[in-house]
């Protein structure tokens, strides 16, 4: 009897933690790891500069901007996007006003769509980026 509890108290726990279990909602979860996602439009215009986003793990977004290398993170589930402030070396370019468009741009997002080899970040009101994974 001692035996029939004990192993219908482990079914029962591995059965919890099946449908409890934790699946990585953010975008991170949506995309790999490896992918590198290539800035290529941004409210509408071409980025001629170079801007990239990589989601290495769950909530952590790095990238870089024209000038400076920077990470983020992020924790709304996917379709929703939100980060925290954007943490960025400091190294001073010609390109740096383009790089805080970008930074600010990221950082008002609101709503992220992955469809192929294109990620789209967008809001109500404005800014859209546009990347394409290469």
């Amino acid at each position: 009897m001692r035996r029939l509890v004990f192993i219908s108290l482990l079914v029962l726990t591995l059965l919890v933690a099946f449908f409890y279990y934790e699946k990585d909602e953010t975008i991170s979860g949506f995309t790999t790891a490896e992918a590198t996602w290539h800035l290529t439009e941004l409210n509408g215009q071409v980025f001629v500069h170079n801007a990239t986003l990589s989601f290495p793990k769950s909530g952590v977004i790095l990238g870089n901007g024209p000038c400076n290398a920077f990470s983020t993170t992020q924790t709304a589930p996917y379709p929703w996007f939100e980060v925290t402030p954007i943490s960025a070396t400091k190294m001073a370019c010609g390109l740096t006003a383009d790089e805080q468009v970008f930074f600010v741009a990221l950082e008002n997002a609101a709503y992220v769509e992955i469809s192929g080899d294109t990620l789209i970040l967008s809001n109500d009101t404005g800014p859209t980026l546009v990347f394409k994974s290469r």
